[in-house]
């Protein structure tokens, strides 16, 4: 499906618009989760015990900006839709719900210093993240495809969560 302009009654709304409407909420989760886990990642994290595939603290940001990058490309592709299109409004709302539960694991993990609370979240923000694609995919493929990077990386997340706190009960 070809991205069309959202327009309503006054019509076509600018693209600008969409773009921060598409960008601003990642670029809040990045910030505020990066506030609870970089001073984690210094003092807490380098004392609990992590399984052998635990990748390099460097690694985490270029992964996360690659990731919030096409979130975001995939939901202003979305934004673009009508306004009226069936079920482009659930599928923005389980974006966000994700986005939400996003920035909750880090505050949970990091911020509590709880991989136990980690596990807690971030299976139902795995669940969200499919739940999202399947309402991407009938609206823009492509936004939908550009998704499985996250349920890859965030897949890999819950196994170093639970390892984590396996390895640390």
């Amino acid at each position: 499906m070809s991205i069309s302009p959202s327009s309503s009654a006054s019509g076509p709304r600018p693209v600008w618009i969409d773009v921060l409407i598409a960008i601003l909420p990642v670029v809040a989760v990045s910030l505020l989760g990066n506030a609870v886990t970089i001073p984690q990642v210094t003092t807490w994290y380098p004392t609990i015990a992590k399984p052998p595939f635990n990748p390099p603290n460097w690694v985490f940001g270029p992964v996360w900006t690659t990731l919030f990058a096409l979130m975001a490309y995939g939901v202003f592709r979305i934004l673009r839709l009508p306004p009226g299109m069936a079920g482009r409004a659930k599928a923005l709302a389980v974006y966000h719900l994700q986005l939400a539960l996003n920035l909750a694991w880090s505050c949970v993990f990091f911020g509590l210093n709880s991989p136990l609370g980690g596990i807690l979240v971030i299976l139902p923000f795995l669940g969200l993240i499919l739940w999202m694609i399947a309402l991407f995919a009938p609206l823009d493929r492509l936004a939908a495809h550009l998704q499985w990077p996250y349920v890859v990386w965030v897949s890999f997340a819950t196994l170093l969560n639970v390892s984590i706190w396996w390895l640390n009960r």
